[in-house]
């Protein structure tokens, strides 16, 4: 199997419609609901990436436990970041017991590292949006937006529902945010006076906020 050795987050062969899954979910709930709807492969030497979506695509999980015991995650998100190989989709448990540590997981991918970031309730609403993700992956190369040039970043809902974690920005406003700066990198830039022709006075300063108080 194609891999870089020494990090666990070089590319991997992933067969048409199935998922290459580290061997640490092997007989998880998450696994169990995933192979109801889309083919698993486990794999016992991935150390960074938890699931690939394809040989250039793949999730890092970060479980409720994961941030509870503090930021060690940080390092599997940086390699895989910097791995120069990888689109990376983070994962993230947002729970009762998680959610006072989840602005911290979510300012550190989505600012610092400019990845995507989606939260889920638990494990079952995980292999739901994993399942989509394998959904989006099999469709013809001209309709994936997974194989479209990188500079696209991912999949454009996925990003859409990154921005909406930004507070008071709902999925409208989240849309013309993005129509005007179609990265996070360009989004976290902008400035209160660029903003606010786009989503009006309150909301540009809370989007500002969100980004400049992070720094």
């Amino acid at each position: 199997m194609e891999r870089n050795p020494s990090d666990g987050a070089g590319p991997v062969h992933v067969p048409f419609g199935h998922v290459v899954a580290n061997e640490k979910w092997r007989g998880s709930q998450l696994a169990g609901e995933m192979q109801g709807k889309i083919k698993l492969i486990f794999e016992d030497e991935l150390t960074s990436v938890d699931f690939y979506l394809s040989s250039r695509s793949c999730i890092l999980y970060i479980t409720e436990a994961d941030l509870v015991e503090g930021n060690s995650y940080r390092k599997r998100l940086v390699r895989v970041r910097n791995s120069g190989n990888l689109q990376g989709i983070v994962v993230v448990e947002k729970t009762q017991i998680s959610e006072q540590y989840f602005p911290a997981i979510q300012k550190f991918t989505v600012l610092d590292l400019g990845m995507v970031l989606l939260p889920v309730a638990n494990q079952t609403e995980a292999s739901c949006l994993i399942a989509q993700l394998v959904l989006e992956q099999m469709k013809e190369p001209s309709k994936n937006p997974f194989l479209r040039k990188r500079q696209t970043l991912l999949s454009e809902p996925f990003l859409l529902r990154t921005v909406q974690q930004i507070p008071g920005v709902g999925k409208v406003k989240a849309s013309l945010l993005l129509q005007k700066f179609p990265t996070i990198q360009q989004l976290s830039n902008a400035s209160l006076q660029e903003l606010e022709p786009v989503v009006g006075q309150v909301v540009a300063q809370q989007t500002h906020a969100f980004f400049t108080q992070s720094r």
